[in-house]
């Protein structure tokens, strides 16, 4: 609002509420305006105001100190060793004590703030240096003795400032043993309520909302504080999964599965904190997924019997809303000097062994082992690489010879791929075929082995048409679903030339067997196209013979378990033999021919001669051989039978 022009009308300004509250003249008495009180000038096309130089907080000592008294905010002005001059009313309340009462004490004492230990060192450190604009956040004691979380803040004030806090050269000069120059203002700004809510929003950010228990961030906290202040130097994990509850989860639904994982916790921390295990951290990481973490390990044994408390605990079943549930837990267990670990190391070996625990079972523990997680990370290694690989072209192909058991002349080649890994060497197929099934490297790979095999089969045709070579190449069953092995394979046969007659697809028993839908269409539109159809290991899947007569299949690859029973007449196995023979004879009944695998010697080709088999193939005729070495073995001659292996 607009007053009256003050003191006479000699000053015209327009003052706030809040400066008429602090600054009002009928509170002190006027002092004498200073020689230069003439008039600020103002803008010619504003308003005529002027402030008077006398009115200014600045220039008024008595009306600073009446602010600084009742001031809301808690101050204190120090001289250079820190010791309280005045303090204000406010600050003498935050404490308890009079204002009077501080005065002459250093602010960090007893007395005053009651600083103690690392609080105590920063605040004299930073009277020192003479500035600390930012606040310092410490516990204050009340006089009652209660604690108060405060910001302290220290303002350096002008050289030579009293204890009134103008400036030297705006007082006169005072005598000998008069009060010292305040130099630094200290302000105190309680910030207990607002920690008190930072706190809760912590407590919600860091903590599960089903459990109660701490989430996967304080987790993470925890172990990187465990990690580099352990009293043994140890740290031990033990990381749960619930097995079984995402069908009780999906079954009973959401409500009944978050009383379920309420209830596994109540007794997880019973487990942990039982006196034999000394009070652990139990977190829930989310899902159905729990960790117990041991600080300070003692070892080894320290934590499996802390995986074995959890399983035995998690074995009675619990009843949740009239159901009684039951689950289990596979663990994985790692314990490990703190030294030689990370949080993010201790996780990833935790997790790679919670899922060997899976694997091995469930409702087990299972412990780290270097070994076993070395493979693991070699077979990661190649599986990150087949793709590369194939477009890198380190890939081969190989041909074992497929021989007639009749005149021992070879008919065909099966072809088998190689991986000459740039680092590991030369990789048969049962390192990375797994692999290439899983991560669906199968399908690229496979389309070369295609391609090159038929390549090669052409020009073998090409070189000696009196005696074409059938080629037989693998056929994993995620080419048929997850490409279009039809169209790939007729693409293949037009770019190389090769009639389709000369090309053999194998695929495994549990792969073909019960097919319906894509895979037995594809099937169906190969054989029509002319290939051949093969079904290799036959014996080890589901052995249904009377499926064989609604598939497209012309051949038959007896699994080597069968061969070997039967290796010499001493070893016979009549059980092996009669179970050879009675597939062999119902196999050719349906139209269809056999092939032995793994024939390694003599006597079991002529046992399989005499059974009736068709062709052989192992070691007994050729090892895998490149493409060059096959060309030796064509032209209807015998190949040289090797000496009998089995003796």
């Amino acid at each position: 609002m607009a007053l009256a022009p003050a003191r006479g009308g000699l000053y015209d300004r327009h003052i706030s509420s809040a400066e008429l509250r602090l600054y009002h003249p009928a509170e002190f008495p006027a002092p004498h305006p200073p020689a230069n009180h003439a008039l600020r000038e103002q803008p010619v096309n504003g308003p005529q105001t002027a402030t008077p130089d006398f009115l200014t907080l600045r220039d008024h000592p008595r009306a600073r100190a009446a602010a600084f008294d009742s001031s809301p905010l808690p101050m204190a002005l120090l001289d250079g060793a820190g010791r309280v001059l005045t303090a204000n009313r406010a600050l003498g309340r935050l404490l308890g004590r009079e204002p009077a009462t501080l005065t002459g004490h250093a602010a960090d004492a007893p007395a005053v703030l009651h600083l103690d230990g690392r609080a105590r060192e920063d605040y004299r450190a930073a009277v020192r240096e003479g500035s600390a604009p930012g606040g310092h956040v410490h516990r204050v004691k009340h006089e009652d003795g209660t604690t108060i979380w405060t910001e302290i803040t220290l303002t350096p004030l002008p050289a030579g400032a009293g204890p009134g806090g103008a400036p030297a050269a705006a007082r006169p000069a005072v005598a000998a043993g008069a009060p010292p120059a305040a130099r630094t203002l200290l302000s105190v700004s309680d910030i207990s309520e607002r920690r008190r809510l930072t706190e809760q929003l912590r407590h919600l950010r860091m903590h599960d909302p089903v459990t109660k228990l701490p989430n996967r961030a304080l987790f993470f906290e925890r172990v990187a504080g465990a990690l580099a202040d352990s009293a043994t130097g140890r740290i031990g994990l033990c990381y749960l999964d619930l097995d079984g509850f995402q069908a009780i989860n999906d079954t009973l639904g959401h409500r009944v599965g978050d009383r379920l994982l309420d209830a596994v916790a109540r007794r997880l921390i019973h487990c942990a904190g039982d006196g034999d295990f000394g009070g652990h951290l139990v977190a829930r990481l989310g899902g159905d997924e729990f960790a117990l973490l041991v600080e300070d390990s003692t070892g080894t044994e320290q934590a499996t019997d802390l995986a074995d408390a959890v399983l035995a605990a998690l074995q009675r079943p619990f009843d949740i809303e009239g159901h009684r549930l039951a689950v289990s837990a596979s663990i994985g267990v790692v314990e490990r000097l703190c030294a030689e670990t990370s949080p993010t190391g201790l996780m990833q070996a935790a997790d790679t062994t919670l899922y060997w625990a899976k694997d091995d079972g469930k409702a087990r523990w299972t412990l780290f082992d270097p070994e076993r997680n070395a493979h693991r990370m070699t077979r990661q290694s190649l599986s990150a690489r087949l793709r590369p690989a194939v477009e890198r072209g380190e890939f081969l192909v190989e041909y074992q010879p497929i021989v007639s058991l009749a005149d021992d002349t070879v008919r065909g080649v099966e072809a088998l791929v190689r991986w000459l890994h740039p680092d590991l060497g030369r990789l048969s197929p049962d390192r990375f075929v797994p692999l290439a099934e899983e991560n669906g490297a199968i399908v690229p790979l496979g389309r070369w082995v295609l391609a090159e095999a038929c390549r090669q089969a052409r020009r073998w045709q090409l070189e000696h048409p009196a005696t074409p070579l059938f080629v037989s190449v693998n056929v994993a069953v995620r080419q048929v679903w997850d490409s279009d092995l039809v169209s790939d394979v007729a693409q293949v046969l037009e770019e190389t030339g090769l009639p389709p007659g000369l090309l053999q697809l194998e695929l495994t028993e549990s792969a073909v067997m019960g097919s319906a839908g894509q895979p037995l269409q594809a099937l169906q539109d190969l054989s029509d196209m002319g290939v051949r159809i093969a079904i290799d290991d036959f014996g080890t899947g589901y052995s249904n013979l009377a499926y064989l007569s609604r598939l497209p299949v012309r051949a038959l690859k007896l699994d080597g378990t069968f061969v070997r029973g039967f290796r010499t007449a001493k070893h016979l196995n009549p059980a092996d033999e009669t179970i050879v023979s009675s597939l062999v004879q119902l196999a050719h009944k349906l139209g269809l021919t056999v092939t032995a695998e793994c024939v390694e010697g003599e006597a079991q080709a002529e046992r399989l001669r005499r059974i009736g088999c068709d062709t052989g193939q192992g070691w007994h005729y050729a090892k895998p051989l490149p493409a060059e070495r096959i060309d030796d073995l064509i032209g209807g001659t015998a190949l040289p039978v090797p000496p009998d292996a089995a003796g």
